[in-house]
């Protein structure tokens, strides 16, 4: 027998020399330990905060890993992950209440499908395995994409290898659902056929396969602020509408009343429309599709305010302080590595006001450290779960010079 100590950043149970899959602080297990692990514990003495899991495929299923917890120990254990982080560089912040979406709010997801002798699987990777479980009423997927799986299926039995799996990126719009394929057979005569018809029979909004946009029937949209955004296929996205909005009003919270704003890694302007709507935004991002996207969406919106945007990988050149010193704000939102380069310019430049957003608490802690040094003040930090029962942590914050704010 041994006791639960705390949880690992993968929302794992840790006890000395072993990790215990779904195990939470407290509690007493047993089970078979295999290269330092337990798979399947047996729970002798259950932690107050341990709850049924809402989901029949929990057991099984890898989309979530935290659904044998209470909501609000989980909400408690995201905010210590971002403090622990921040600790660990010798930093501290305020923290605002946790703002988690409801279940079945997901309208993006990246689904996998494999190839059987008879139909298809669709789903989710089981647990730590190479398994697809399949999905019915899933309880994190907003019904919309829930309804497109004999779809997805159909898609599979016509153009995927039994010798591997697809990648099938949906996600919902305004004009319906669009899924992506990636790993599909190469198009032929025959696909190019057989896949836009399963598309229509099934309805969806559109389809690319492989990178390339078999149907269509409209461009599919979604609104930033008082823009609407039609994305490329199977483009990045925030995972929940309660998400994004979360982060968009930490955003423009923390931005205040600037005028002129850098928005940095900007996607196709969830931040960069919605600030439009006060500030003159200068918008940069790898991606000249998502670029291009953004600005259709501004060129066609109404009262908004210029917009430029200027696709430039930031990890190489990152924006330097004679570019950097013309704005008022800047927001940035980087991958999970974080944007080390970027940020030591933001901290030489002395840009007033930065709005911080991040998927990664240990790469944002090693930014804020850096921007601290130069002598910026952390004044609030806002953690944002959208993507619920995971280990996943977001969060917001906002930085300013003190003889600013």
């Amino acid at each position: 027998m041994i006791t639960i100590e705390r949880l690992n950043l993968r929302a794992e149970g840790v006890a000395p020399g072993v990790i215990v899959a779904r195990a939470l602080p407290g509690e007493e297990v047993t089970g078979e330990v295999v290269e330092g692990r337990i798979a399947q514990p047996k729970i002798l003495t259950p932690s107050a905060q341990r709850v049924a899991a809402p989901c029949a495929h929990y057991k099984a299923c890898g989309g979530c890993s935290l659904q044998h917890a209470r909501d609000d120990f989980v909400e408690e254990w995201k905010t210590g992950v971002v403090r622990q982080a921040l600790t660990a560089q010798g930093l501290e912040a305020a923290f605002r209440p946790t703002v988690t979406s409801p279940a079945a709010t997901r309208h993006r997801a990246t689904l996998t499908g494999r190839r059987l002798k008879s139909g298809a699987l669709v789903g989710f990777h089981g647990r730590a395995s190479g398994t697809v479980t399949a999905i019915p009423g899933c309880t994190l997927l907003d019904p919309a994409l829930i309804a497109v799986i004999p779809a997805l299926e159909a898609l599979v039995v016509e153009g995927g290898s039994r010798k591997g799996e697809m990648r099938l990126t949906v996600t919902r719009y305004a004009e319906g659902v669009e899924v992506a394929v990636e790993d599909g057979k190469p198009l032929d005569t025959a696909l190019r056929i057989a896949v836009p018809q399963i598309a229509g029979t099934h309805g969806l909004a559109r389809l690319a396969w492989n990178g390339e946009v078999l149907l269509q029937e409209a461009p599919p949209t979604l609104a930033m602020g008082r823009a609407r955004v039609s994305p490329p296929p199977g483009a990045f996205l925030q995972a929940t509408p309660q998400g994004e909005s979360a982060l968009r009003a930490a955003v423009v919270e923390a931005v205040g009343s600037a005028k002129r704003v850098a928005d940095l890694f900007a996607g196709c302007g969830t931040f960069a429309l919605p600030l439009a709507e006060t500030a003159e935004v200068h918008a940069v991002e790898g991606s000249a599709p998502m670029l291009d996207a953004l600005n259709h969406g501004w060129r066609n919106a109404a009262g908004l305010k210029r917009v430029t945007t200027e696709a430039r990988d930031l990890f190489r050149r990152p924006l330097l302080p004679d570019e950097l010193a013309k704005f008022d704000a800047v927001v940035i939102d980087p991958p999970r590595a974080g944007a080390e380069a970027q940020i030591a310019e933001l901290a030489r430049a002395q840009v007033p006001v930065i709005a911080h957003v991040s998927c990664n608490p240990v790469t944002f802690a090693r930014d804020a450290r850096t921007l601290l040094q130069a002598g910026y003040r952390l004044d609030w930090v806002q953690v944002v779960d959208q993507f619920r029962w995971s280990a996943h942590v977001e969060l917001a914050a906002r930085f300013v010079l003190p003889h600013i704010a």
